[in-house]
């Protein structure tokens, strides 16, 4: 339970962490404060002792409390043996995750870094408290998963601070644009297009495809599925794509796939998924309704993880270069961070885009061989 004058501090060092206070910039008064968040005078100076022992503001005799300059510290404070970087993603515990933290990790851990892993669990609010702790703990570098990365960035003011206290990062997986950041991702528009190509190859022409929306990953290959269609002249049916959220991704799609293969009148043939993991789920409702996979039903994945192989339906899906990938970014952001003791930067430093690549297994195959 927080006190209530932790949430005064919390208030003030959000404010500092997101650059809405910049260094030397005056606080409000302890008045101002005690009206705000209807507290004592006691309550509200204890708050800001604890912000000036922590080094977070500073006090002037008779002005009041200002904001510390914190670049001015953190460079006394570079008398590290080893630099420190900080990881976050979306999820670290399971899924494709454990294997791109390897991948950096390897990477990192050979040039001395140390790496300290935080995850969003998709969750915007949950960002901004792991970009805060950056900030807090004056990490040398950032590799992170932007999340809900196909909406508006709401964080944009703490990577913004982050880039005004000279922190370097490079984004995975997605990146906001607005941001022009340096990025290491996998082309997902052209995996969405493949997946979709590879089953109309098979001469299936009902095509179902699942995407998630809020992550732009979902939405490039939503669009190279679209493209795939037009480019074959076949004309897509719009309530043959079914999009869904982070928060509906357990049940919503699931539900959509049953009504398609019991109510509609023209049942789908092939489906076309976001992920493995939604292929995983959505198998057991093709089971339910005694189809079987490729005999009656043909399934695509996305990221050839170790689920496409769990199951007793080997999935055909797109690679996805997880170890390689997070090996790359461990680089890009070592080079970044080793850029900031050079006067020149180097020139030849670009951001990473990965080629997608069908793996074939035996999930699909054409619908005559389903009669």
């Amino acid at each position: 339970m927080n006190t209530k004058y932790s949430i005064v501090k919390k208030h003030i060092k959000s404010k500092i962490q997101e650059g809405l206070i910049q260094p030397h910039q005056k606080i409000g008064s302890e008045s101002e404060l005690m009206k705000q968040f209807e507290l004592s005078r006691h309550t509200v100076r204890k708050a800001i002792d604890d912000l000036v022992n922590e080094g977070w503001i500073y006090k002037k005799q008779g002005a009041g409390s200002f904001c510390a300059d914190r670049s001015l510290s953190s460079s006394s404070d570079k008398v590290k043996i080893n630099k420190n970087i900080a990881v976050i993603v979306t999820y670290f515990n399971d899924y494709i995750f454990p294997t791109i933290i390897r991948g950096m990790e390897h990477y990192l851990s050979s040039c001395g870094y140390n790496v300290s892993v935080f995850s969003t669990n998709n969750d915007i609010h949950q960002e901004r408290r792991c970009l805060e702790n950056v900030i807090h703990q004056k990490f040398d570098g950032l590799i992170v998963e932007p999340t809900k990365s196909a909406l508006s960035n709401r964080n944009i003011r703490s990577y913004l601070n982050i880039e005004k206290l000279g922190i370097p990062y490079v984004m995975l997986h997605a990146y906001y644009d607005e941001l022009d950041p340096y990025y290491v991702v996998l082309d997902d528009e052209t995996g969405g297009y493949i997946q979709a190509k590879h089953v109309m190859e098979l001469n299936h022409t009902e095509i179902i495809g699942f995407f998630k929306n809020d992550d732009i990953q979902g939405i490039k290959r939503m669009k190279g599925f679209i493209k795939a269609h037009r480019e074959q002249g076949l004309p897509l049916n719009p309530s043959n794509i079914i999009t869904y959220t982070t928060e509906t991704k357990k049940e919503y799609p699931l539900q959509e796939l049953r009504k398609k293969l019991t109510e509609s009148r023209t049942r789908p043939t092939a489906i076309v998924c976001y992920n493995d993991e939604l292929v995983i789920w959505l198998l057991d409702i093709i089971r339910e309704l005694q189809l079987r996979v490729p005999r009656d039903i043909s399934i695509v994945g996305f990221d050839n993880s170790f689920l496409s192989v769990a199951s007793e339906v080997k999935v055909t899906t797109i690679h996805h270069p997880q170890d390689t990938m997070g090996y790359a970014a461990g680089k890009v952001i070592h080079q970044l961070v080793e850029q900031k003791n050079i006067s020149k930067k180097c020139e030849t430093l670009e951001s990473v885009v990965f080629k997608p690549e069908l793996i074939m297994r035996q999930s699909t195959n054409s619908p005559k061989s389903n009669k």
